[in-house]
């Protein structure tokens, strides 16, 4: 009976600590830091689009190197355990891409692993996304290249000085 009771209490004391943690999950100001996560970690993709737009490595290394911080910072929320897998993989792949991309200074190489990186990007965007941030999927249809862009302009980050408006949206968030 003794033993009983004591089960039944640290069942109630893990309880309590459960909701206690899901109430602060919600609290105004986390809710707020993490869209100022969700924010870094899409503006830090951007600007390596853009960057690859002007043809500038050495930022390139610089924003690969963000977006790898800002990844390894961000914990997803709300998915079950198969969605917390898939987005952890995800995860981990853009961030082994970023780290590719930063190790060179080669803009033809940071152009090729960026493709890439933006289909994995693309599948994780809705977690990564802050709420004021529409994004759009576009596609170079010469290339089947894609990239992720704020705007619904075509701008071809692979092909900027030949085929800078080569392209088509494709999907929107």
């Amino acid at each position: 009976m003794r033993k009983l009771l004591i089960i039944v209490l640290i069942g109630l004391s893990t309880l309590a600590n459960a909701q206690l943690t899901s109430k602060q999950e919600v609290a105004p100001e986390l809710v707020a830091k993490r869209e100022v996560q969700k924010k870094e970690i899409t503006n830090s993709y951007l600007a390596l689009k853009n960057n690859l737009l002007i043809s500038d490595s050495l930022s390139v290394v610089k924003n690969a190197i963000n977006l790898q911080l800002l990844l390894k910072n961000f914990r997803f929320k709300k998915l079950d355990i198969e969605q917390m897998n898939v987005a952890t993989m995800a995860r981990k792949e853009i961030i082994d891409l970023a780290a590719e991309m930063a190790a060179t200074k080669s803009i033809n190489k940071q152009r090729k692993i960026f493709q890439t990186l933006s289909a994995k990007f693309w599948d994780v965007a809705p977690k990564f996304k802050a709420e004021d941030i529409a994004l759009n999927l576009q596609v170079c249809p010469m290339t089947g290249a894609m990239w992720l862009s704020d705007s619904k302009e075509i701008k071809n980050p692979y092909y900027p000085k030949n085929m800078l408006t080569c392209g088509a949206v494709k999907a929107s968030l």
